[in-house]
């Protein structure tokens, strides 16, 4: 809701503000619908002073898809402490949880790796590498070799996560465990595929004595 006045920031508290009323619009509408016109009227400056800040409506745009992205990033860090099954449950349920509280916002950053735009593509991108690192990480660390297959499968899977949260954590009342057990299952299968030898693949010979 518009605060009707303009209140004094610093340039970078202002920058930064504008940024948040972006994010919090995606709640409410996707993120091609979001305007310098309303993000100007919600924090009580000129439309002028958004564009100074950001130079375009994509410019704006930008940086709320880079806001929005680190967000959901950071409160699905991996806790390194932690040892990599139980690493990955608890990644996992963080993960279901910040797409349960922040649905909209999660949604719009899924959908919008179909964006006209190729930077905030390449915002949206970045994300899925970042969580395709994270999860090889622990994998390997579980013994699995990285292979160019292996990488094509959780990168594979890190889609497949991405549609179960769209479709189970938002359209779903299922239990948040029973999400974090199957989104378990799926990566631990999609990896040993990857590293199984295919039925009917003759073995090594042997040579020597």
């Amino acid at each position: 809701m518009a605060t009707g006045r303009r209140t004094r920031l610093r340039p970078e508290e202002r920058r930064n503000q504008l940024v948040a009323l972006g994010v919090a619009t995606l709640a409410d509408r996707p993120l091609a619908e979001v305007t310098v016109e309303e993000i100007a009227a919600e924090a009580g400056v000129s439309t002028g002073l958004v564009y100074y800040y950001f130079g375009s409506k994509n410019g704006l745009h930008h940086e709320i898809v880079r806001r929005a992205r680190d967000s959901m990033l950071h409160a699905s860090e991996p806790r390194p402490e932690l040892p990599p099954i139980e690493r990955l449950r608890d990644t996992l349920a963080r993960l279901v949880q910040y797409v349960r509280e922040h649905g909209p916002t999660f949604y719009s950053l899924v959908r919008g790796a179909a964006s006209g735009d190729e930077e905030v593509r390449g915002v949206i991108e970045g994300a899925r590498r970042e969580q395709t690192e994270r999860a090889l990480a622990g994998m390997v660390e579980l013994g699995t070799p990285d292979t160019p297959l292996v990488r094509i499968a959780v990168r594979s899977w890190v889609a497949f996560a991405e549609q179960t949260l769209v479709d189970g954590a938002l359209g779903t009342d299922l239990p948040a465990g029973e999400l974090v057990a199957f989104l378990e299952r799926s990566l631990l299968g999609a990896v040993a595929a990857a590293s199984a030898t295919p039925a009917g693949t003759p073995e090594p010979a042997v040579t020597g004595a």
